[in-house]
């Protein structure tokens, strides 16, 4: 079975808006079927809240008996929390359904979202699209606003700015990563916890500062998964930090060049994907 994606029977730009139609109205459905049970979706996002707060809680525990990790001390590291879990709390509010793609290759049921009029990648983001995930962003946004207003840093107009582009940027990157993730499934069908060790295990990573870490560690995610865009690279321009890599200081000025870059490779490997698709074969 060859698939015919709607996105390349018709031109780039067309796709794009018939995509960007699709996953909006695939969200609609999916939010009005939420908020039908308003107790329960409450309850879940309050649930979400919590749960993602043991991982701040846990650092505030370790700075009962330390003074700094890596030389960074607790208004550093909310400042990097809060950004790296704000930006992956978008991404996956948006685009984490893509993690399921994997199952529906293996059923076949990938099948019933080819014929329909609407691009693949837009009906499998919007697929089950969870409204509970916003606890997850408002956590972040928390601890993201505790390190704004304690961090001391001699703010300027270019550093203010760099706080919102580096939280989008990093959502950006993190999309792409979930996009290439999923087109990774269309040829190891079970590899959706090998996605998750980047985006989820990424998002983690983010949240402590580089220092900690080894230099190959945060070589990798410089210059093979970028992932240092989301919040590393940027967030040390402002605290005015040096990178554990000798590297140039404008490069804390491109995650939006980096991200554009991440969503194109991104797309390219969805559409070979998509192409050697062929069904279970049942």
């Amino acid at each position: 079975m060859v698939p015919l994606d709607p996105w390349e029977r018709r031109g780039r730009w067309a796709g794009a808006v018939d995509g960007l139609r699709a996953y909006w109205l695939i969200v609609a459905m999916w939010v009005r079927s939420t908020m039908a049970y308003r107790a329960s979706f409450v309850m879940t996002v309050i649930t979400s809240f919590a749960i993602t707060g043991f991982d701040f809680l846990a650092i505030l525990l370790m700075f009962v008996h330390i003074d700094s990790l890596g030389g960074y001390r607790l208004p550093e590291i909310a400042f990097l929390y809060g950004a790296a879990a704000t930006s992956f709390g978008l991404s996956d509010l948006f685009m984490g359904s893509t993690e399921r793609l994997g199952r529906r290759v293996r059923d076949g049921t990938l099948d019933t979202l080819l014929v329909r009029p609407a691009p693949v990648l837009a009906q499998v983001a919007a697929d089950r699209f969870a409204l509970r995930r916003i606890g997850r962003i408002t956590q972040g946004l928390v601890v993201l606003g505790y390190g704004l207003a304690s961090v001391e840093v001699d703010w300027s107009p270019l550093k203010v700015l760099m706080v919102p582009m580096m939280v989008l940027s990093g959502a950006v990157i993190f999309s792409a990563v979930f996009v290439a993730g999923a087109a990774f499934q269309f040829w190891a069908q079970d590899a959706s916890e090998v996605q998750n060790a980047v985006t989820y295990g990424g998002n983690t990573v983010l949240q402590y500062p580089p220092t900690v870490f080894g230099k190959d560690l945060v070589r990798g995610v410089t210059f093979v998964v970028p992932l240092a865009f989301v919040n590393w690279l940027p967030a040390l321009a402002v605290l005015e930090r040096p990178y554990p890599l000798d590297v140039p200081h404008w490069m804390a000025y491109l995650p939006p060049l980096v991200a554009a870059i991440c969503c194109w490779l991104a797309l390219l490997a969805w559409r070979a994907g998509l192409r050697s698709y062929r069904s279970t074969g049942s």
